[in-house]
């Protein structure tokens, strides 16, 4: 777990970080998300982690905990297929320039050829953005097969098109470079050495139990809570490259610590800085977004909202969830909203993500120089 501090010590205006606490209460009564969970972290320290609202409405309301435990979706993308995946490149067993057919011959002809592990990674590979796999196809077993014989929307390296289907491969070629599941290889490679005891793949027991309540799913006839929302990762059997981790406030803050720290945390050492580099800089140069390994980059218009450096990084989750790392002001932002309960159809999740965003980095007065997550001084 990551240590606390005073706000005032690590830059911040205690008044104007008061401000939050104010934005996140309106937001919750104006039914924007039933309740959330915020925590900010400078310099290695936790300078902000409190919870607002209803972790659940329907059929009993439940207060918020800042121990809750939160549908991550799309956030599995980057906290668990991403590093594993640099992990295998790391150890030598993966190169992002390995062709996918490699691992799928249906990617052996015509475009489809030119499609790389890289591709995948900043999703320019040509693949559709969603299929729904679930009302498609009888067997989970038919789910890689399927996808991997999914003609190219548009030529490789084109544009970027945000795909669940590429990190759906992804998790498979994780699955068959390693012998293991994913789940097990997320756990061996990311979880364990960082001691992230409360996330995990399909919750039991007192995780399930601490789950936030997402939407009434028509397919299971029930309100979701500690079963994984999206249903293609369902029909999967809750493990999947795009979407089934899940997680609270305070674990993701230690993953972000690592990232912020290039690649280690608590001496435990998951990527390399080269690797951390690599993952966070730009990979689609002249396309239709910004793209890193895995990561969204800070080009607007941003979940991240206006005041973030260039240099940041981050992602967000369908069922309301983000992360937003700033390695120039040395900052990070875990934002975990339920705002699919009891249904998807609250939209406003994304205007409230800037706002947010904004009114935490306004209360930064003290602009600093940072190295590794580190504060080393004030500007004056």
């Amino acid at each position: 777990m990551l240590p606390s501090g005073r706000p005032e010590e690590h830059g911040f205006d205690p008044e104007r970080l008061a401000t939050v606490d104010h934005l996140l209460t309106r937001l919750v009564e104006a039914g924007c998300f039933p309740g959330a969970v915020l925590l900010v972290a400078r310099g290695g320290r936790v300078v902000l982690h409190r919870a607002y609202g209803y972790s659940q409405l329907f059929p009993e309301k439940r207060p918020m905990t800042t121990d809750a435990v939160f549908d991550l979706a799309s956030l599995t993308k980057v906290v668990a297929t991403t590093p594993v995946v640099l992990r295998l490149v790391e150890r030598g067993e993966l190169s992002l320039d390995d062709p996918v057919s490699t691992y799928f011959p249906a990617f052996s002809s015509g475009s489809k050829a030119r499609v790389r592990v890289w591709h995948l990674l900043t999703h320019t590979s040509g693949l559709p953005a969603h299929l729904p796999l679930y009302s498609l196809l009888s067997r989970r077993e038919e789910v890689y097969s399927y996808v991997a014989s999914v003609n190219l929307e548009y030529e490789p390296g084109s544009k970027v098109v945000y795909s669940d289907l590429g990190f759906i491969l992804l998790g498979r070629i994780i699955e068959m470079v390693t012998g293991e599941s994913l789940d097990r290889v997320v756990s061996e490679l990311v979880l364990k050495p960082l001691g992230m005891r409360e996330t995990t793949f399909n919750p039991e027991g007192d995780l399930k139990e601490r789950a936030v309540a997402t939407e009434f799913c028509r397919l299971r006839g029930r309100v979701l809570k500690g079963e994984v929302h999206d249903e293609n990762a369902w029909f999967m059997g809750g493990v999947a490259g795009h979407a089934g981790l899940f997680s609270t406030a305070a674990d993701l803050a230690v993953y972000a610590q690592m990232w912020l720290n290039k690649g280690s945390f608590n001496g435990v050492r998951v990527l390399s800085p080269l690797t951390v580099e690599l993952a966070t800089r730009n990979h689609a140069q002249g396309l239709n977004e910004c793209r890193g390994l895995g990561w969204a980059l800070n080009c607007r218009p941003c979940s991240c909202g206006d005041l973030m450096s260039p240099r940041a990084y981050g992602h967000t989750g369908f069922t309301g969830t983000s992360l937003w790392i700033d390695p120039e002001l040395g900052i990070f932002i875990v934002l975990l909203t339920n705002r699919v309960h009891p249904t998807r159809e609250n939209q406003c999740i994304q205007r409230a993500r800037r706002l947010i965003h904004n009114a935490v980095l306004a209360s930064i007065v003290q602009v600093q120089t940072v190295k590794n997550g580190a504060i080393l001084r004030a500007s004056p």
